[in-house]
């Protein structure tokens, strides 16, 4: 295979990583309903980093269900995009300084770095939704975070997680229509 040809395979096997997305949405809900309590503003960050943990399981079950070759070990690509996942675990540590130092911002960290890790995706699945959503989520991200509460940073999230995957159904559903 050449490299167009690995990059539509993991496209098609992986559904442009849907499984992960609609994971997020999952994750998006808890963090709201997290942040609509009346808990101390360091115990919802604790609980927004503990429940954000099971991304990778819950995609997994995910992929189960909407029938995406999770591992794709067919294709030396996976092994791409799991580096661009696993590079988002450095970006993290900002929001680990965020968590003590600027608490009622820590959200609005996660949202940018989320968003921002998007861009290689894009490329790898070729998709315009990936490539867009990696720039407008880290700006919506920023201006809704300075602007408002957590958990309208959240909410906002959560309605472009759906938005998002949307979106990717409606690309994957395209792939199937390209001639090969």
């Amino acid at each position: 295979m050449n490299l167009e040809e690995m990059r539509l395979d993991s496209a098609i096997k992986q559904k442009k990583g849907l499984h992960f997305i609609l994971a997020s949405i999952i994750i998006w809900c808890v963090v709201l309903a997290i942040h609509l309590t009346s808990l101390p503003i360091l115990s919802k960050n604790l609980l927004t980093f503990c429940f954000t943990t099971p991304i990778v399981p819950l995609a997994f079950m995910i992929s189960k269900i909407i029938k995406v070759d999770f591992t794709n070990k067919g294709n030396p690509l996976t092994n791409l995009g799991v580096l661009f996942s696993v590079n988002q675990m450095l970006y993290l540590l900002i929001a680990m300084w965020v968590y003590p130092t600027t608490p009622e911002k820590l959200v609005m960290i996660l949202a940018i770095i989320f968003g921002a890790h998007l861009m290689p995706y894009g490329w790898l699945y070729n998709s315009k939704s990936y490539m867009v959503l990696s720039v407008v989520i880290p700006i919506v991200a920023l201006l809704v975070g300075i602007n408002f509460e957590p958990y309208v940073v959240a909410a906002v999230m959560l309605v472009i997680e759906i938005i998002f995957s949307l979106l990717l159904i409606f690309e994957v559903k395209n792939l199937h229509k390209q001639p090969n």
